[in-house]
């Protein structure tokens, strides 16, 4: 087994921070308990303002808002249903082979077993893996950082603007609880489990590309130090490696044969729903148009949201966070920025990119210590805004999520 000190920085000179050091004779369950009730009270009041704004503007079902919207109705028709037979793809055509299985799967065995309506069982679903993720990015912030850090990481990540997507039958918290798990795994050095999870992030969403892409990474760095040492590498680490990738292109394949083009036909997919991978082209374009001639909150918000995780990214390579992280993160920000499609949805698929929360997770827990005033009125005002912003995206901005 691997130890988890080989793998937590891209380089070996650097050293863990006093904090990190504190929290080693401690498990990281210790304070998880703290940041999981932080975490489900920042879900419960997000959901309440939907409620209120819903129930104060539409008149709407606001349990019907967060479980049966957009994307919501197309995993729900394919666990009801399964996949549309679709002979022959043509433009104008949506497929419903866009959307990865794992979901849907979940969503049908919860409804088989309990007496749920199909978006009662995604809603518990989605809360269900939204609590595992929490867990789990505590995990990943206290191996890294201490208690201290890892409760502000879990925080802060409840508290994103687009975080009511965590309330809805998405796929984002699911990603992200695989995501994070294996990420954890990876660090204590556990490479069966961290290949399983990460094949099962493959699964869940496109962009759980990123997991294997980082497991990957992680074991060809560790896969050199044992050269390097003239140490055997463990069959585990081999397993692992070969099982991250496995659940992403195990879909991409069999869409493929089911399409006839077995490589591109995934692919071919996707650039009927009008998302390609473009190298940024097609962003760069609207953000043109944004910056020229101006659009409703969301786009703004959207470019804003964006921008802020380009800069988020450059402070964790300056943190030198682990290369497992820096991988992790920079898959799904290269996804972001280079693809093309639905705009507004880019800070969604932003949200299982939590490591980038780790430079202002630890500034929060600085300010914390020396500040409290001053840290409670900056939960305050971020709170303010998820829930505020939230509500608005559900409720009134009528745009995909």
């Amino acid at each position: 087994m691997t130890h988890a000190s080989t793998l937590a920085r891209p380089s070996t000179a650097a050293e863990p921070d006093s904090a990190a050091q504190d929290h080693a004779q401690s498990p990281p369950a210790a304070g998880m308990a703290a940041a999981l009730g932080l975490f489900l009270a920042a879900r419960l009041l997000s959901a309440a303002a939907v409620a209120l704004v819903a129930r104060a503007t539409t008149g709407r079902n606001p349990f019907g808002l967060l479980g049966r919207s957009w994307d919501s109705l197309w995993y729900l028709g394919i666990a009801a249903h399964g996949y549309v037979p679709t002979p022959h793809l043509r433009p104008g055509v949506f497929s419903d082979l866009a959307f990865f299985p794992l979901y849907p799967a979940l969503v049908r065995a919860v409804h088989t077993l309990t007496p749920l309506g199909g978006g009662a069982a995604g809603l518990l679903v989605s809360w269900t893996a939204a609590a595992v993720a929490a867990c789990g990015i505590y995990a990943v912030g206290a191996r890294l950082h201490g208690r201290a850090v890892a409760v502000a990481l879990v925080l802060l990540w409840g508290l994103l603007p687009h975080s009511v997507v965590l309330s809805m039958a998405y796929t984002e918290p699911v990603l992200t609880a695989f995501a994070a798990w294996s990420l954890y795994a990876v660090l204590t050095g556990r490479w069966l489990w961290a290949g399983t999870l990460a094949a099962l992030a493959g699964l869940a969403r496109p962009n759980g590309v990123a997991v294997a892409a980082a497991v990957l990474a992680a074991a060809a760095y560790e896969m050199g130090r044992c050269l390097r040492e003239r140490r055997r590498v463990s069959h585990r680490l081999w397993t692992g490696a070969a099982l991250a990738p496995a659940g992403w292109a195990a879909y991409v394949l069999w869409v493929g044969h089911r399409t006839g083009n077995l490589f591109g036909g995934y692919f071919q997919v996707q650039r009927l729903w009008g998302s390609r991978f473009d190298f940024g082209e097609g962003a760069l374009k609207f953000v043109r148009h944004l910056l020229l001639q101006g659009d409703r909150l969301v786009f703004p918000m959207t470019m804003v949201i964006v921008a802020a995780a380009v800069v988020l990214y450059a402070l964790l390579i300056a943190d030198r966070a682990p290369l497992l992280l820096l991988v992790y993160s920079g898959v799904l920000l290269l996804i972001v920025l280079g693809g093309s499609g639905y705009f507004e949805s880019k800070p969604r698929f932003l949200l299982p990119a939590f490591p980038l929360l780790l430079p202002l997770a630890r500034a929060l827990a600085r300010t914390a210590r020396a500040r409290p005033r001053h840290a409670t009125v900056v939960v305050g005002a971020l709170a303010g805004l998820s829930f505020g912003y939230g509500a608005y995206l559900v409720v009134l901005a009528h745009m995909p999520l």
